[in-house]
C-alpha cells in the first residue's frame, strides 16, 4: 500500500464531473458526514438524545470529525484501489499488519471489539480466516467500511459483495460478513441510479434469505413509512447492551434510508436520532443516500466540516481524505473497462438490477418478488450468497441470543466504550481456548 498512501489532489470544483464520479464522491463524503453527525449520539437512547439536544438537526460539537468508521473505510478504499478485483485475503491480511497491527496505535486502540479481537489474533500469529474467530465477529465493523466496495463495483452488487467478503475474512464471519455484503451491494446499486427499492432488493439478494441480517432488513423497510420510531422498534432487541450488532445496525441504516426515500439529509438525521451505534448507522445511511443523490445532495455546511482523516483511530490514515479515495476508486473502476485492460475471468456477469415497484408499506403487506420474505426463496445463481467462510454458532437466532460472557471495562456497552480503554482487551478467551 505504500505506493498509494500519497493520494492525488481532489480535482477543482469547476472541472466537469461524470455521474459515476459524482456518486462516488457523494457516497464516501456521505459516509464521513454521517459518521461525524452520529458520533456524539453513539450508544444513546432516543430519549437521552432528546433530553440533551432535542432533535439533532446538524453537528452538535464544535469540531466534528469522522471516527473509526471513516478511517477504516479509507483503509479499505486504499487497499481496494491498489488491488481491485484481484484482491485476496493475503492482500488484506498483509495490509492489516503493515498499516494497523504492526504500528503504534492511536488513542482509540484500534477501534471496536471486532477490530481489537482481530488485532490480538493477528499479533499472535493467526491468519485469516482464523484471525476472524473472536467473540465479536458478528459486529458492524465490516459494514462500516463496506461502501468503497460498492463504489468500485458500481452496478455490480454481486462483485461488491464478493470483494467485501474477502476484506472481511480477516476480521469477521457469519452475520458480520453478511452485513458488509448488504451495504456494499446496496451502494453498488445506488451508484448506477437504482431507486431505493432496488437498492434494498440488491442488498437482500446477496445475503442468505433466512439470515438474521435479511430478517432484520426486511422488518426495517416494511415499517419505514411509519418513521424512525417504528424502524427502531422493529429491529432493536430491547435490553441487549451491545450496539454494534451488524444485523441491527445495517437494518437501522437501510430503514432510515428507505424512510427518507433516499433523501440525504433525512436519511442521515433519521439514523442519528435513533441512537444505538449512531455513527455507523448514519455513516451507512449517508453512503447509500450519497450514492443515490450525488455529492450535491450533501448540505454544504456539513460537507465543509469534513477534512483529511486525523488518524485518531488509525494513525496510518492521517491526512487521507475520503474524496481522494473516491477519485482513486472511480479511476480504478474505469481502468477495468478501458481498452487493453483485461477483466479477471472470475468476475461474475450480473443480471439487470431488480427494480420492485414499491417498498412494503405494512408488516403484513405482500412484498415485491425481488424482495424475498420467505425462507427458501431462490437467489439468482449469479449473486453469490455466502463467502467461503464458516458461519459461527454465536450468536444464535436473534430473539434468544445472550450477552457476551466478558464484562466491558466501562458501563454502557458498544464500540465507543472500548475506545479509551487501557490495558488488556475484555475479549477473554478465544475459540481455541487460549487465554489472551
Amino acid at each position: 500500500m505504500s505506493s498509494i498512501v500519497c493520494t492525488p489532489p481532489v480535482p477543482a470544483p469547476d472541472e466537469p464531473a461524470s455521474e459515476p464520479r459524482d456518486r462516488a464522491r457523494g457516497a464516501l463524503l456521505g459516509l464521513a458526514v454521517g459518521d461525524a453527525l452520529g458520533a456524539p449520539a453513539e450508544n444513546m437512547k432516543p430519549s437521552e438524545i432528546r433530553a440533551r439536544w432535542g432533535r439533532i438537526t446538524g453537528y452538535v460539537t464544535d469540531n466534528p470529525a469522522g471516527t473509526d468508521d471513516t478511517e477504516y473505510a479509507i483503509f479499505s478504499g486504499l487497499l481496494l484501489a491498489r488491488h481491485g478485483s484481484a484482491l485476496t485475503p493475503a492482500h488484506v491480511e498483509a495490509a492489516w499488519h503493515e498499516w494497523i497491527a504492526d504500528r503504534a496505535e492511536g488513542p482509540f486502540k484500534g477501534a471496536g471489539f471486532s477490530e481489537r479481537g482481530t488485532l490480538e489474533n493477528l499479533r499472535r500469529g493467526l491468519a485469516a480466516p482464523i484471525s476472524a474467530q473472536h467473540r465479536h465477529a458478528w459486529s458492524d465493523g465490516l459494514a462500516m467500511r463496506a461502501a468503497p466496495f460498492g463504489v468500485f463495483a458500481a452496478g455490480r452488487p454481486a462483485e461488491a459483495a464478493r470483494l467485501v467478503a474477502i476484506d472481511g475474512s480477516v476480521s469477521h464471519e457469519g452475520e458480520g460478513i453478511y452485513g458488509g455484503q448488504a451495504v456494499a451491494a446496496g451502494v453498488a446499486a445506488a451508484m448506477v441510479g437504482a431507486p431505493p427499492t432496488a437498492v434494498v432488493a440488491a442488498a437482500l439478494a446477496v445475503v442468505p434469505d433466512d439470515s438474521w441480517t435479511a430478517r432484520s432488513l426486511r422488518r426495517a423497510v416494511s415499517v419505514a413509512h411509519r418513521g424512525e420510531r417504528a424502524v427502531r422498534s422493529a429491529v432493536v432487541i430491547g435490553g441487549y447492551p451491545w450496539t454494534d450488532l451488524a444485523p441491527e445496525a445495517v437494518a437501522l441504516a437501510f430503514g432510515a434510508y428507505a424512510a427518507a426515500d433516499g433523501d440525504f439529509r433525512e436519511a442521515v438525521l433519521t439514523a442519528v436520532n435513533m441512537g444505538r451505534d449512531a455513527d455507523t448507522t448514519a455513516a451507512v445511511a449517508g453512503a447509500l443516500a450519497g450514492a443515490t443523490r450525488g455529492e450535491a445532495a450533501i448540505p454544504a455546511e456539513w460537507a465543509a466540516a469534513i477534512g483529511p482523516a486525523r488518524g485518531s483511530c488509525l494513525p496510518s490514515m492521517a491526512g487521507q481524505h475520503v474524496l481522494e479515495v473516491a477519485e482513486l476508486l472511480t479511476g480504478a473502476a474505469r481502468a477495468r473497462t478501458e481498452p487493453g485492460v483485461s477483466t479477471p475471468a472470475s468476475l461474475p456477469t450480473e443480471p439487470a438490477l431488480p427494480t420492485p415497484a414499491s417498498l412494503p408499506t405494512e408488516p403484513g403487506h405482500p412484498t415485491p418478488a425481488s424482495l424475498p420474505t420467505e425462507p427458501g426463496h431462490p437467489t439468482p445463481a449469479s449473486l453469490p450468497t455466502e463467502p467461503a467462510l464458516s458461519t459461527p454458532t454465536y450468536p444464535p437466532t436473534e430473539p434468544r441470543h445472550s450477552a457476551p460472557a466478558f464484562t466491558p471495562t466501562e458501563s454502557g456497552g458498544g464500540r465507543a466504550r472500548i475506545r479509551g480503554s487501557r490495558g488488556r482487551s475484555p475479549l477473554g478467551v478465544d475459540r481455541s481456548g487460549v487465554q489472551r
